[in-house]
């Protein structure tokens, strides 16, 4: 049967070594998983107790734009956490940030368009472009700009947008207000729209991470419920964007998805407020982080990029390897540990590069190291 050449994506290979781990499982194995990059924790007891009582009765179709009193609670989120007056009618609730970036790219962009994303990066921005007929530009960073894109690359490249994410995956680094609000002064200036991925905020470590919403309004920022608060599963998302694009999102969101699912925006509110629950995930985090960046280096994984948020370590095995996701299958073959290889993020030095996801449980956490330094000693 003919097929459309918006089908021709690459695979998302974090997704690959999640089934290589799970067939391994299957043969009886013990697989320590640092490869996804989801909570080992689930949805906040407490949110989970209060959908239940929602579930007493029907709950059918929403408004497109999502429940009107979790549109409210995510505006008083930026309130509360950012200083942000934001108006609701601004909020859009969306089918996990993934809905979200369909959404967005079919909004502010018409074919062929140019779209700069730094790499590495999260890949399914590329496909995602590629699959709707836009241009993904991959613009080459470096650690001295602590792996995010540059102001001069908006007009370098000649883009219609630009992608950023903040704290950013693969590597966790974060942009600082001043570096923001001049990525938002260069898109402004060339006429490009300005996506600020926000769906790691929340999982900081010593500063708080700065949305783009606090140095400009003519943006969309995207956010989800899967990561700080634990709802990987449910798909739900929301996304903020400009006043006079209100409708014309609105209108996308009718026709592609009708709503997000309305249990997963019930779940979603009661999540909201269960913020102490949520905190004490993070404190798991916290000593995942320390335990890696010390049990990494010992076992030989010594060049890393700044992790200064989410929950991943993204270091150079150069040293060891130039071939990443040749030695990710051997680390999960010899070792039973799961990691992803840097290809996923970057296909121009991602052959050099290794992600270990932290967000499991300590103990889980603690073994895998182990397990890695004993694969890297046989390596010699």
């Amino acid at each position: 049967m003919r097929s459309s050449t918006r089908g021709n994506v690459d695979p998302f290979i974090v997704m690959d070594v999640m089934e290589a781990a799970r067939a391994a499982e299957d043969a009886g194995r013990s697989i320590i998983h640092m490869e996804v990059g989801q909570p080992g924790t689930g949805a906040p007891i407490a949110a989970l107790e209060a959908l239940k009582a929602d579930l007493e009765t029907p709950l059918g179709y929403t408004v497109g734009l999502g429940l009107p009193a979790l549109r409210r609670r995510i505006a008083q989120h930026y309130g509360d956490i950012y200083d942000v007056d934001l108006d609701p009618g601004r909020v859009v609730v969306t089918a996990g940030a993934s809905g979200a970036f369909v959404l967005a790219f079919s909004a502010l962009f018409d074919n062929g368009e140019r779209v700069g994303l730094g790499l590495p990066c999260y890949p399914s921005y590329r496909q995602i472009l590629k699959a709707m007929g836009l241009q993904p530009v991959e613009i080459e960073t470096r650690a001295r700009g602590r792996y995010q894109p540059q102001p001069e690359d908006i007009a370098a490249h000649d883009l219609a947008g630009l992608i950023v994410a903040s704290p950013a995956n693969p590597t966790g680094t974060m942009l600082n207000k001043g570096e923001l609000t001049a990525l938002a002064d260069a898109c402004s200036a060339r006429d490009a729209a300005l996506i600020s991925d926000e769906i790691y905020h929340g999982i900081g470590y010593g500063t708080r991470a700065v949305s783009a919403l606090e140095v400009t309004q003519d943006t969309y920022v995207i956010n989800s419920f899967s990561k700080y608060f634990s709802m990987t599963g449910w798909r739900c998302g929301w996304m903020v964007v400009p006043q006079d694009h209100v409708r014309t999102v609105e209108r996308l969101a009718q026709n592609m998805f009708i709503c997000a699912s309305h249990a997963s925006q019930r779940l979603a509110l009661h999540a909201m407020d269960c913020r102490e629950e949520l905190d004490a995930n993070l404190s798991v985090y916290q000593a995942n982080r320390t335990l890696l960046l010390d049990g990494l280096a010992q076992a030989g994984f010594d060049t890393i990029a700044p992790p200064d948020g989410a929950f991943y370590i993204y270091a150079d095995i150069s040293a060891h390897s130039d071939d990443s996701g040749a030695m990710a299958a051997d680390i999960l073959d010899k070792a039973g540990v799961a990691v992803t290889p840097g290809l996923d993020f970057d296909p121009i030095h991602g052959h050099r590069w290794l992600r270990f996801s932290y967000a499991g449980r300590t103990a889980d956490m603690a073994e895998g190291l182990e397990r890695l330094r004993r694969y890297m000693a046989a390596r010699g």
